[in-house]
Order: structure tokens, then C-alpha cells, then sequence
């Protein structure tokens, strides 16, 4: 197993200042130089027109009107949570953080029907693990993932809504297309596939009139572009998909990771058809990024199959499997159990990953506010 690393920037950029939202232009309907052949699209136009007053005097929800109030979490609970090593999180602290601010966690499936079931496993992996469930689905239709052919502007308004609701940045996991999908989502971060990006609410699932959010944490106005997550990961992207002209736009730009992130992994199954990867290609596979962007790769077992990956529904119980991902640690020399599958090490380190930034989130979370933990059964000095 390989693993290549660069400098962990910690800490998330932010950039003050906000943006206008774009302007909504409305056309009415065709003229004509007839007034009897004009008269039905008077009709139309005085009904549509009504329609749209109506709306209009309609209080439209927002961020604020539709989530619910942030957590107050009891301070003996926030005084453990501050106190973990985000590098070293055990079974019993997962218990722990479960009680506390849980960033919204954003899997990406891949693009072929019916794939999406095998990342819905990956999900019921991460609740048997000890994730909140509710912090994984959708709301609204309570879909475990996203697909790869949703607009990543879309998405990236929708990271930026629930870093506003949460104060807790999102974290992104993309298999496939899915893994293509959480790159361009960075990449539009940056800025590089529009200037400004409206706020998204995945509630109503619609765009709001603003292209910045407050900082929860800062109180200072944070544009959708320049925003920083914490993590995010992609297995086995690109190869054929770059036929599909929905990822064209990544065509020389995948494995450049940009500074929107500050911890990027990248998974690879050593012999694998559909992402074009082989023993010996890394140099042409890699992921990389500058010198604020951690970035990891890892290569998989070419006993993997790029299709079925992230199914993990059943491993956590089985008490073996379950032991070892327990105690994995990037770059360990513990062998899996012998009747484990070849996808073990792959759910293993995501979920470290992910526990380190679940970590690493809350105590961000914390330290910001503390007025947001209770006095009930003990303060918080």
C-alpha cells in the first residue's frame, strides 16, 4: 500500500467581502400588430403577471427559516471533544462526538444506474460505524448520495448553505463520476467555472438571491467562491468517463487539486478498465496540489472491482473486520483479517478521514463559540 503526502494546511481561508446576486431578467410574451390576434396573450401575460405578484408577496424561505436552531451542546460533552486527538479517534470517542456538532457529510456516487445503491452501502457503513444518519441523507427525499450529472455550482451553493447552518464545512466522498463530481466542486470553489455562485438551498431545492454567506464562526461575509472545506476524497475518477461530455470540463485539470480543500485523498484500484489505471501509471494517476493542500494517494488492491468499492454495509459486523478498521492509521503494517474483502483498507481509511474531521470541525465549532455549549451539568472553562 502506498501513500504519498504533502503539508497539511490547518485553519480555513477567508475571504470578506460579498457579491451582488446576478440579476433575474423576465421577457413577456410575443406582440403582434393585431390587437384581436394579441388579445389571448393579454389574457396570458395578466395571469402569468398575477402568478408572479402572488409569489412574490409570499415570504420565501430561507436558510434561517427552514433549518433548525444549532445544537447547544453540554459543556461536559464540549470539554471531551476539545480535549480528543483528531489523529487517534476510537469507538468509544465516535460515541462521544455523536453527542456533539457533526459536520454534513456529501457522498457522490457514481454515474451508472444503478450504482447509487452501492454508495447508499458505503452510508449504512458510516451509521453502523457510529455517524448520525441524519447527517448523511438528504433532506427532503432522504437520498443517501448525489449524482454526478447534478450541476457542481449547485452543489458547491449547497456546501456553502450548510457551512452557514451548520458552522460545520461539509465534507465530500465521490466514487467514480462521484469522485470526478467532488473535484469539480473544488474547482468551482476556486472560482474557475464562474466568477460568483449562488447560495443553494437543498431544502427547497433552490437558489437564493446571494452569492456569499455570514461565517458562522467569523461573522464576516464569505463568498461561495474562495470558500475552504476541510476534506474530500475521490476513488477511482476519471478514465472512460471522459467520453461523457458532462466531465469534459475537467479534461487536464482532474488530478490538480486546488486550494479550496485542506486534506485531499485520492484512491486508486490498481488494475482497473473503466478509470484507466495499471500498475506503474501513478506518475499519470496522482493527485496533487500546492503546499496549502494536503494531498494523499492510495492504491488498492487490483483485487477490487471499480464498481462495488464502497460496499460496506455488512463489514461492521463482522467483530474481526470491525476490529481492525478500529485500529487502522494511514500507512499501518497490520494486514487486514484474512477473510476480509479486498475493499477493507479502502473503508478504513476513509473512515478515518472522516473521523479526524469530524474532529477536527467540532472543535473548530467550539472554540469559536463557546456561549454555544449549556451549563447544564458543568461549565466549560
Amino acid at each position: 500500500m502506498r501513500t504519498q503526502a504533502r503539508v497539511l494546511l490547518t485553519g480555513r481561508d477567508r475571504h470578506p467581502g460579498d457579491r451582488s446576486a446576478p440579476p433575474i431578467a423576465y421577457r413577456g410574451g410575443p406582440r403582434s400588430g393585431n390587437r384581436e390576434a394579441a388579445r389571448p396573450w393579454r389574457i396570458v401575460l395578466v395571469v402569468a403577471l398575477t402568478v408572479v405578484l402572488a409569489a412574490c408577496a409570499a415570504p420565501q424561505p430561507r436558510a434561517t427559516d427552514t433549518a433548525a436552531p444549532r445544537a447547544q451542546v453540554p459543556a461536559p460533552v464540549a470539554k471531551r471533544i476539545l480535549a480528543l486527538d483528531p489523529g487517534h479517534v476510537t469507538a468509544a470517542d465516535v460515541a462521544l462526538l455523536a453527542q456533539g456538532p457533526t459536520p454534513r457529510l456529501m457522498l457522490l456516487h457514481g454515474g451508472i444506474y444503478p450504482v447509487y445503491l452501492i454508495m447508499r452501502s458505503f452510508g449504512e457503513f458510516l451509521v453502523a460505524m457510529g455517524y448520525p444518519e441524519d447527517r448523511i441523507r438528504r433532506p427532503g427525499d432522504g437520498a443517501w448520495s448525489y449524482s454526478p450529472y447534478e450541476d457542481a455550482e449547485r452543489l458547491a451553493g449547497i456546501v456553502a448553505w450548510y457551512y452557514e447552518k451548520d458552522g460545520l464545512a461539509p465534507l465530500l466522498v465521490g466514487h467514480s463520476q462521484g469522485g470526478m463530481q467532488a473535484v469539480k466542486v473544488l474547482h468551482v470553489l476556486a472560482g474557475e467555472y464562474a466568477g460568483a455562485v449562488p447560495v443553494w438551498d437543498p431544502v427547497t431545492d433552490f437558489p437564493e438571491h446571494r452569492t456569499a454567506i455570514i461565517d458562522p464562526l467569523t461573522g464576516r461575509t464569505q463568498p461561495v467562491v474562495g470558500m475552504r472545506i476541510g476534506y474530500a476524497s475521490a476513488l477511482s475518477a476519471g478514465g472512460a468517463a471522459f467520453f461523457l461530455p458532462n466531465q469534459w470540463s475537467l479534461i487536464g485539470k482532474l488530478r490538480e487539486i486546488p486550494d479550496t480543500v485542506e486534506e485531499f485523498t485520492g484512491y486508486w484500484v490498481d488494475f482497473d478498465f473503466i478509470a484507466w489505471t495499471f500498475p506503474g501509471t501513478e506518475k499519470e494517476r496522482d493527485f496533487y496540489g500546492s503546499d496549502k493542500v494536503r494531498v494523499r494517494n492510495m492504491t488498492l488492491s487490483m483485487a477490487n472491482n471499480h464498481i462495488f468499492v464502497p460496499l460496506g454495509a455488512d463489514v461492521p459486523g463482522d467483530p474481526a473486520a470491525r476490529k481492525w478498521i478500529d485500529a487502522y492509521v494511514p500507512g499501518t503494517t497490520v494486514a487486514p483479517p484474512e477473510t476480509a474483502a479486498p475493499n477493507l483498507p479502502w473503508l478504513a481509511d476513509v473512515w478515518y478521514t472522516i473521523k479526524k474531521f469530524w474532529v477536527i470541525e467540532a472543535q473548530r465549532y467550539l472554540r469559536a463559540a463557546p456561549m454555544r455549549t449549556t451549563t447544564a451539568g458543568g461549565t466549560l472553562e
